[in-house]
């Protein structure tokens, strides 16, 4: 792994002017504040996006883990933290693609196996233009918190345990 880049890398997506789908982008300033106040930002890259797309399968190279969030409509309240696995099935464009496929397009691409990766998706109920963050939402977002922080210790004592 290159000095240069973060082990780990968290990618989440999300439209603030959509009401729920601002859940990706509020965990992921929620989690930059709080990398930085546990002095441990720099062992993490955190990358927002409206979508997430073939791109993304380059932020990948040289991790050791990798976290997809995102807001989902008919998941589970309140959050589902489950691993992901390449899925050529699922299909994609140039455009959205759900993580799977992001994880397809990097083993096409790069030629190995994608770093293990985990997917938190927080369910939503409301996501039209112009909406706010509904209350369901907002109750599920507090839920996920502990949990991604949780994942986030996780994931730094299993890189001290490697040292």
């Amino acid at each position: 792994m290159s000095a240069s880049v973060a082990p780990f890398v968290v990618l989440a997506c999300g439209n603030p002017s959509r009401g729920d789908d601002a859940l990706g982008p509020l965990l992921l300033a929620r989690l930059d504040g709080w990398l930085r106040a546990e002095g441990v930002a720099g062992h993490f890259e955190l990358i927002e996006d409206f979508q997430f797309q073939v791109e993304h399968a380059l932020d990948l190279q040289g991790r050791a883990a990798a976290l997809f969030i995102d807001a989902g409509e008919g998941t589970p309240a309140p959050f589902t933290l489950r691993p992901a696995q390449p899925d050529d099935a699922l299909g994609h464009g140039t455009h959205a693609i759900p993580p799977a496929a992001v994880l397809a397009v990097y083993r096409r691409v790069v030629g190995g196996e994608p770093p293990p990766t985990s997917v938190l998706c927080v369910r939503g109920e409301h996501f039209a233009l112009g909406e706010g963050l509904s209350p369901a939402a907002a109750a599920h977002l507090e839920a996920a918190w502990p949990r991604l922080q949780t994942f986030c210790h996780d994931l730094l004592r299993a890189m001290v345990r490697e040292l």
